[in-house]
């Protein structure tokens, strides 16, 4: 089973950061065990929803040169809260380094402008064929199926659907937003 832990990204700045979002609902199917009368994200899952956004920041900054983003070490890993269902927990990466093959993160996740977790992480990228691992196929069709999820999650480009009010267009995203706050 593969869990997607990032529903979408609203904020990618290519060789500097990414903020991504993850919606956590009672449908999430490791809720029904973790716990069946308290569920809430497991941290290792928490931990996954991190690098996730990590490996996105580094596949846009390299512009997917890469066929695999996958996570080397977790350092200084801090949980100060729990992420229940209805919670919306933004997650934010920042580079601090950046070699041939390694990327150095700083992350933390955080619910309603409070901090969950946090964390530092070492991305290791690489492409199948360079390990003996598979062939430039293989990559090729990761790389492929990457950028699709991509273009699924971060869409700056598309902006919320508009209506008309008063004679003149309104953004439902922002009117909606703006009426939360």
């Amino acid at each position: 089973m593969r869990f997607t832990l990032i529903d979408r990204i609203d904020q990618l700045e290519p060789g500097a950061s990414i903020r991504a979002v993850k919606s956590l609902s009672l449908a999430e199917e490791y809720l029904a065990d973790h716990f069946p009368q308290f569920p809430v994200m497991p941290g290792v899952l928490m931990l996954e929803a991190m690098t996730q956004a990590g490996a996105w920041l580094v596949r846009a900054t390299e512009d997917f040169a890469h066929s695999m983003v996958v996570l080397k070490e977790a350092k200084n890993v801090k949980y100060t809260n729990f992420v229940a269902p209805g919670q919306m927990l933004t997650v934010t990466a920042e580079i601090i380094g950046h070699d041939d093959r390694e990327t150095k993160l700083k992350a933390q996740g955080m619910v309603e402008g409070q901090s969950k977790f946090t964390g530092r992480l070492v991305l290791e990228r690489y492409n199948l064929v360079d390990r003996g691992l598979g062939t430039s196929a293989c990559d090729a069709l990761v790389t492929r199926e990457m950028r699709a999820l991509f273009a699924l999650l971060h869409r700056p480009h598309v902006a919320g659907p508009a209506v008309e009010q008063g004679g003149r267009p309104v953004d439902l995203h922002s009117a909606a937003s703006s009426q939360i706050e």
